[in-house]
């Protein structure tokens, strides 16, 4: 059971636990629409991000969704990977070197947006963990 009871506002159990502000929600649901709308990277590098730092954030929610690859073949996946697990461990110790490093195979905005979906990713599971959101959950 979620340590929130659920709003009456969303499609999701975690819609209905952000759904207590309808703007927030709004808003939430938008920028996730637009990063996995938009077409920078590809959904197999954007979902083993996610599995990746749903088991690193402890989102149970989340990691029923799957766990990520243990051998991972696709260059720009696994530099992706790589980054967001440096981002979730201690984002304040990202160095020069590691952006330089994410240069061999992404452009200055591809990091960008890299970036902000990991953010993304790790804001929305943060919060789905803080709340005990589970995939028994029900509304």
């Amino acid at each position: 059971m979620a340590r929130l009871a659920f709003s009456n506002v969303g499609n999701s159990p975690f819609q209905r636990l952000l759904g207590h502000n309808p703007n927030i929600l709004k808003h939430w649901n938008e920028l996730e629409n637009a990063f996995f709308s938009s077409n920078t990277f590809s959904h197999e590098l954007k979902e083993e991000v996610r599995r990746t730092l749903a088991h690193l954030n402890g989102c149970a929610y989340c990691m029923a969704k799957g766990k990520p690859s243990e051998h991972i073949q696709d260059q720009k996946i696994k530099a992706a990977v790589a980054f967001a697990k440096l981002i979730c461990k201690n984002h304040e110790n990202i160095l020069d070197k590691d952006i330089d490093s994410l240069k061999q195979d992404f452009t200055d905005q591809e990091i960008a947006e890299l970036c902000a979906l990991i953010s993304f990713f790790c804001a929305s599971q943060k919060f789905g963990s803080s709340l005990a959101l589970t995939q028994s959950c029900s509304i």
